[in-house]
């Protein structure tokens, strides 16, 4: 470079620092240190290497970019800023305000240009794995000779707060097991998390480690060397084989004569005194403020460039649908979310009084979708047989391997859903994955964002209850089921036998403004709703009462709504006018009119009994104060689940039992 493009460099790389230290002393929160320290490294790779067009900040063909640490989300507002992104000046102003769209971590939807919403430290880096997996199965899929129409990175800024959840260790380590060789990670080496030093709590060997998961590791960065950092992001796009992470060393707060290289520029705003002194340190005015200079401006305008590079895409694009119409046609069935005509054709129902567990009801109907459904793609966490989540013409997809479908997580839960959502953020595919119900936990985290962010990611949450057996407690549900009900924006849906399943997996396919999660039994369960129409509303009259008058009504789920239809022929004998309801998924039927839930719960029928094998809080919404509850407010035990569902009370003669109870109560 020149002496004046030095200049001007340095005057871009201080406007991105410095605006992040304006907002954050507007907002009198948030964290400046970290886009001060990274702000080297984020322009290098916005203006030299990132493909992106600001003008469409959807087009399917860009490299993406994660800041997996979110709390330095000031880095990127400031790049998409400068950059040319629909987000004018007054938005830094109004960072981390209400109805801004800069709000203190990256949101997905809610700013132009941001990937992934970030801020709990690990699920950006393993959201840019799930990334890195779709464009490679896609590239494999949909690239013909003299067309690579999928072809693009995915790049990160990973912090140490990163690297130390464990998430990032699973993450990282099935993405060298991968190969996913358009993986970039520049890791924000500052030594330095909220608490203090970084080596108060950490001292491994980073490179070491990155290199033993089978990653190209480039040490030694200097990060405020922009041309050291450009030819490390060089080497690492010529890696075609392996992820790539960059060990990129920063000073947290660079240019804080006072707080840098110290916790005091983690999380909070420098102060008026110090953020003046920055300024002059950095050769800005002392009492300037969100300040850009029009050289900067002009600059770092990635308009222009990124309406070329889509051009040049687009054009491509039409001689490939001319060459391979039927793969075009394909791929934007994919990226459109457009479902076959046929799709809902399979197969899933039993007949009558048969038995199957919905775990297996499950397998089969998803065997059937992934044939009719082209953009299915998803795993286990190493339960495949007992999830029943692999197709028999599915393959798995391994690192010599991108065209399956079927992705061996491994005991790797949190990164799993992580993954998957970084999959459903990338477009062109629709993900699943399974594993226990009692491990959702492990998940809780990811599968909050996927919420968050409104993922169509399908959870196959099997071996539901008590119904687990022999594994006892440590693998048995009891709590789960009510605290996935009481994640927003999360339609959880246990069927109670096969062909409500069907109807489930028919939800999860269509639903696309949110995860659904599937409550499956291990053990098996008698066919008792038929053909029966409703569980598409989340709850409906499986059995009317005989006469005019609804005395009682029995509601069930899952593998307890036998019992209660067992409990309605006993009572039904004695004359009583009983109603079973099934009540599969609370969301589904809560989203219904009201006149709908009052015809299935009407409000003059007060004498309710539920049957379910979880915690009994929460019910009370269905059932009123004056209902029974049959439910498990205690810990499961270790023997065959036909033995727990007895010594645990769920069965007809108990349901009669709360029956003649709470009819009592309610005369």
């Amino acid at each position: 470079m020149s002496s004046i493009d030095v200049r001007l460099e340095a005057d871009c790389i201080n406007t991105i620092r410095l605006l992040a230290v304006d907002a954050v002393e507007a907002a009198r929160s948030g964290h400046p240190g970290m886009p001060m320290g990274a702000a080297p490294m984020a322009f290098t790779l916005w203006t030299r290497f990132l493909r992106h067009n600001p003008a469409d900040p959807t087009w399917f063909n860009r490299d993406r970019f994660v800041l997996s640490a979110g709390h330095g989300s000031m880095l990127v507002y400031a790049l998409l800023h400068l950059t040319g992104y629909d987000l004018p000046l007054d938005e830094i102003r109004s960072f981390r305000q209400w109805g801004s769209r800069t709000p203190g971590h990256p949101e997905y939807r809610l700013t132009p240009g941001v990937e992934t919403t970030t801020g709990p430290l690990g699920q950006g880096f393993a959201n840019g794995v799930g990334m890195a997996i779709a464009e490679k199965h896609l590239a494999a899929r949909f690239n013909r000779e003299g067309f690579p129409i999928v072809d693009h990175y995915t790049y990160g800024l990973v912090s140490d707060g990163d690297l130390m959840e464990g998430i990032s260790h699973e993450a990282a380590s099935l993405a060298g097991h991968l190969g996913l060789g358009k993986l970039i990670y520049l890791w924000d080496d500052n030594h330095i998390t909220i608490d203090g030093r970084a080596e108060l709590a950490w001292s491994e060997d980073v490179p070491a480690r990155f290199a033993a998961y089978d990653w190209h590791v480039i040490a030694s960065v200097d990060g405020t060397d922009t041309g050291a950092i450009a030819d490390a992001l060089a080497e690492a796009k010529a890696e075609a084989g392996r992820p790539t992470l960059l060990c990129v060393r920063t000073t947290i707060g660079h240019g804080s004569p006072g707080k840098a290289d110290s916790a005091a520029a983690h999380g909070a705003p420098l102060g008026a005194d110090e953020a003046a002194l920055t300024k002059q340190n950095l050769g800005w005015a002392r009492d300037a403020s969100f300040v850009v200079p029009d050289k900067v401006r002009a600059f770092m305008d990635a308009a222009p460039s990124g309406r070329k590079a889509h051009a040049r895409w687009s054009a491509l694009w039409v001689e490939y649908a001319e060459a391979h119409p039927d793969a075009a046609s394909e791929l934007n069935a994919l990226l459109s979310g457009v479902l076959p005509n046929d799709w809902a054709d399979v197969p899933g129902w039993i007949a009558e009084g048969a038995s199957m567990a919905t775990r297996a009801a499950s397998g089969r109907v998803l065997g059937g979708l992934l044939d009719s459904v082209p953009g299915l793609m998803g795993g286990s966490a190493d339960l495949t047989g007992s999830n029943k989540t692999r197709g028999g013409a599915q393959t798995d997809m391994q690192a010599d391997h991108a065209l399956g479908t079927y992705l061996r997580f491994g005991v790797r839960e949190h990164a799993m859903a992580a993954i998957c959502n970084g999959v459903a953020l990338h477009g062109g595919l629709r993900p699943y994955c399974g594993t226990f119900l009692v491990f959702s936990d492990y998940m809780r985290p990811a599968l909050r964002l996927s919420a968050i962010m409104e993922l169509p990611v399908i959870y196959v949450f099997t071996h539901d209850s008590i119904g687990t057996g022999e594994d006892g407690p440590t693998h048995q549900g009891i709590e789960h089921l009510m605290s996935l009900r009481a994640m927003p924006n999360l339609l959880v849906f246990r069927p109670a036998d096969a062909n409500e399943t069907r109807r489930a997996w028919h939800v999860a396919i269509q639903r696309h403004e949110g995860p659904t999660a599937l409550i499956l039994s291990r053990q098996g369960l008698p066919a008792v709703t038929g053909t029966v129409e409703g569980a598409e509303k989340g709850g409906y009259v499986l059995v009317r009462e005989e006469g005019a008058a609804c005395e009682l009504i029995l509601i069930g789920t899952g593998s307890e709504l036998q019992y209660a239809m067992e409990a309605a022929a006993m009572l039904r004998a004695e004359g009583i006018g009983v109603r079973v309801v099934s009540l599969p998924s609370w969301e589904l039927f809560a989203a219904q009119p009201l006149a709908y839930r009052t015809s299935v719960l009407p409000d003059e029928c007060r004498a309710r009994v539920v049957i379910e094998a979880g915690v009994s809080q929460g019910w009370e919404r269905h059932v009123g104060l004056e209902g029974g509850i049959i439910g498990i407010d205690r810990f499961g035990a270790s023997a065959p689940g036909g033995v727990l569902f007895e010594k645990f009370g769920f069965s007809a003669a108990r349901v009669v039992e709360e029956a003649r109870r709470v009819l009592a109560d309610c005369a």
